[in-house]
This record gives structure tokens, sequence and C-alpha cells, in this order.
């Protein structure tokens, strides 16, 4: 069977999860079809990949295209040269595509909080969404929640849809070495211990709260003292963050640089920031899965996240679970947290166990298989 992939999201310069999704589960699909005689697989690219980015044995068809590759370009090389059968990991059915086509939707976020797009991004999603959905073959869902949301909200047949968690990273690992500790700090003028979110600065992170969870921390008589304490947050900026700056002035955490926001950071500086985390703080709205809260666990970070969407999926046992709409449950989880060794050491343990338990290997094979069985309906 020839499988086509729309890998046009794998070119992307800085990924965020659905393009890391994209190139992890393709490089692992082509890994897995090396020793699958049967299988052959076609990439589609909107722009040449940088050498050894997608390894395997593979076609690669790089077809450019100014505006509208998907519907227009992509759409043509359906028509004119398609696979057996199609699978988009990270975006959109092109209109034209194989009858037998298989897609991930990743989450409906756009539904509950549509101010963080604008008004053409929230038409275009809920129509993609929903055309993605009644277009494909079979749906492939990030989590149970994600499953839910489309039968809820699209009426989508819950047996049209199979829940495939996402792998992980898994050259992330605790960092203990001093010297490293000690470089990502002063990269990033950290004073001593730090609470740490990673993820783009937008409404749905419900960062405010956790600034005035943070604010009511420090303001408790928290023991042992912790005067140094910071609050660092990771992320591309986004539309928030002009009010995130606003309401760290508002909330006094300016002074001594409590709050330290620092853009952007590199992959490879992740590891260190992660591992010299007092915990990871994630109070996320809505998450389709919640790849932030892997990573963590990942090295060794305890974490206290939401108690909604995907999100207690993914955390399972080994993280403590507040309603990210209660400041003051927030600010307690994070006191308890910072106060209590034992529970960190319980948590760090828990969460590397957990995180162990999503693989790319294991999601590829799954995939595949979903794959296999719609290839089994175009013979």
């Amino acid at each position: 069977m020839l499988i086509g992939i729309d890998a046009s999201r794998t070119t992307v310069a800085r990924r965020t999860g659905t393009e890391n999704y994209a190139l992890s589960l393709t490089r692992e699909l082509l890994a897995l079809g090396q020793d699958l005689a049967e299988h052959r697989f076609r990439l589609y690219f909107n722009q040449p990949p940088v050498p050894g980015l997608v390894d395997g044995h593979a076609e690669q068809r790089v077809i450019p295209f100014p505006r509208l590759w998907t519907h227009v370009r992509l759409s043509w090389e359906m028509a004119t040269c398609p696979p057996d059968l199609l699978f988009v990991p990270a975006h959109v059915l092109p209109l034209i595509h194989p009858r037998y086509s298989v897609v991930t939707v990743h989450d409906l976020g756009y539904l509950y909080y549509p101010e963080a797009h604008t008004r053409f991004q929230n038409a275009y999603l809920r129509w993609s969404t929903r055309y993605n959905s009644l277009a494909a073959a079979r749906v492939l869902a990030d989590s149970k929640a994600t499953r839910d949301d489309l039968v809820r909200h699209y009426q989508i047949p819950a047996d049209k849809i199979v829940v495939v968690y996402p792998g992980r990273d898994e050259s992330l690992a605790p960092v203990t070495d001093p010297a490293a500790l000690s470089a990502i700090c002063a990269r990033y003028s950290l004073t001593g211990r730090y609470l740490l979110h990673v993820g783009t600065l937008q409404p749905r992170k419900n960062l405010i709260r956790l600034l005035h969870a943070f604010a009511s921390l420090l303001a408790s008589d928290i023991q042992p003292p912790m005067p140094d304490l910071q609050l660092v947050i990771t992320g591309k900026k986004g539309w928030l963050y002009d009010e995130l700056l606003v309401e760290v002035q508002k909330l006094g955490l300016a002074a001594e640089g409590r709050v330290v926001l620092t853009g952007y950071v590199p992959d490879d500086e992740l590891p260190a920031l992660l591992s010299g985390a007092l915990a990871f703080c994630f109070p996320s709205l809505y998450e389709g899965f919640g790849f932030p809260v892997i990573e963590a666990m990942s090295c060794g970070t305890p974490v206290v996240c939401s108690n909604v969407s995907s999100l207690p999926e993914v955390a399972g046992d080994a993280a403590l679970l507040v309603d990210p709409l209660d400041v003051a449950s927030l600010a307690a989880a994070l006191a308890q947290i910072a106060a209590d060794e034992g529970l960190r050491r319980e948590l760090r343990e828990r969460g590397l166990r957990q995180a162990g338990r999503f693989s790319w290997l294991q999601s590829a094979r799954q995939v595949l298989e979903v794959l296999e069985q719609v290839g089994r309906e175009v013979d």
C-alpha cells in the first residue's frame, strides 16, 4: 500500500506541539515501514526539508505553491497522482483527497476560548475540524477528551474516532550537572528557587490567575521561608503579553525580579530549565493533550496542573490537580509543593513513571494499525 503523508508542518523552524507531533510520528512511521515490505511512503512538502529532517526510506515530493497550498496544490497532486491512502497528522485534508484518508484532530479549544483567535481563524477552525471529521475515513484524537468533544459538538460517531496518545521526546531526562543548572540560571537571571510555566502566552494558559496565585503565595506564611522564590514564565509572546506585563506591575511582582518572562527558550535549554525548577505549574483552561506536562515529568520536575480537559489523562496520579478557575486552590497547591520536600520527591518519582508510558514508537504502531485497517477497506 502506498501511504501518502502531508509532511508540510514538519519543516516549520520553531515547532509547537502539533508540528512536533507531525515530525516525530512521521519519523517513527518511516522507521516501522522499513521492516514492512508491503508498505511504501510518499511525503508531501510545501518547501524543501533540511537534509536529515525525516530519515527513512520514503519518496519525497516537494511541491511549492505561493498560497492555498493544501486546497489547491496538494489537491491537484491528489487528483493527478494519488496515493492509496492519505494521512494528515497536523492540518486539514485537501479538498480533493483519496476516498480513504485519515486525519488527526488535536483539540477543539477554539470552541471553548474563541477570543484566542481572530474571527476568520475561528470560522476556518470550525469549518476545517467539521470537514476533517466528516470527510476522513477515520479520525485520530490525541485524548479521550478530544474524542468526546468531537462526539458532543459535531456528532461524529464514536466508533469512527480512535484515541492515540502522542509520544514524548525520549531525549528529555533530568539534568543533574550543577554546572549546567548554574549556567541556565545565569542565562535567565534566576537568583534562587523558581516555579516554572512553559507554553505560548495566550488566554487559555490562564497566566493571569497564575500570577494572582503566586502573589498570594508570596504573601502567605510559607515554611520554610523562600524570600528569593521566583515565577518563570517561558514561551512565545502571544496577544496576552501586554496584559501580563500590566498585571505583573499591578501585583507588585516586577520588583527584585520576582516574575521572569524569558520569551521563547530553545529546545536544547529546556531540560536544564525544567530540571532546576522547584515545580512546574500548568493551570491551563483547556488542552487537547498537554505536551509540557509530559516534558516536565520526563525531567523529574514535580507538576501542578489543571483538572480539566485532557490533563487528568496525561498527568494520571503523578501531579497535584487543581481547579484552574480557583485562585485560592491554585495558591494552596503551589504552597504545598513548595514547602513539602517529601511530596516533591514522590511526585518526581511518579512523574518519571508516568512519562515513561508515552512513546512515539507505540503511537506509530497504533497509527499504522489504523492505516492498515483503512487500507483493507480500500482493497
